[in-house]
């Protein structure tokens, strides 16, 4: 658990310097050039997230069990990660209702993937990974509500159906195909 707590630290430590430093923040950004900075942010949040899904697949090994959810919540959770994956999306996909309207949809979604997933796994390493992602992205949330919004962008019917095209069928490749491969935990 040493390394995936490594991991976290890494990834969600540099992803939370805006929440605790933005000032020293933008002070990095002055004085080494928005590229250098994010070519640091980049290798950081890349070595943070290999060693955090490493340490996890390797938690997963002798984890102790702190409770055991009924079988049941696994079909709450494949119906919460659709809104996840749209939202998601929405961070991306230009011109969207859900953008403007949440303004900060990827938090939201890490929020219900890390809110969803501590319902369905009850080992010690699993409360602690998604523990960890679904309080950054709370106190994320409240700071990046605090920042000043930027103006918005018209949004569109067609970014919005974009957006929920895009989170849906993200979702079924995911949810049907990748998760039991790529995570090695089939989704039922």
């Amino acid at each position: 658990m040493t390394v995936m707590m490594l991991g976290l630290v890494l990834f969600l430590g540099i992803h939370s310097v805006r929440i605790v430093a933005d000032d020293w923040r933008r002070e990095r950004i002055a004085r080494w050039g928005e590229n250098r900075w994010k070519a640091l942010y980049s290798l950081v949040s890349l070595v943070g997230l290999a060693l955090a899904i490493w340490g996890f697949g390797q938690m997963r090994l002798d984890s102790p069990i702190l409770w055991t959810p009924p079988l049941a919540l696994r079909h709450l959770v494949m119906l919460l990660m659709i809104p996840a994956f749209v939202l998601v999306a929405a961070a991306y996909v230009p011109r969207n209702h859900l953008k403007v309207r949440l303004r900060h949809p990827m938090i939201l979604g890490v929020k219900l993937w890390a809110f969803s997933h501590l319902l369905v796994n009850g080992r010690l390493g699993d409360i602690v990974f998604f523990g960890a992602f679904l309080a950054w992205a709370i106190l994320d949330f409240r700071a990046a509500r605090r920042r000043p919004a930027t103006a918005p962008v018209a949004p569109t019917g067609g970014g919005t159906l974009a957006t929920l095209v895009i989170g849906v069928l993200a979702y079924a490749l995911f949810a049907f195909w990748l998760h039991g491969p790529l995570i090695g935990v089939p989704v039922m």
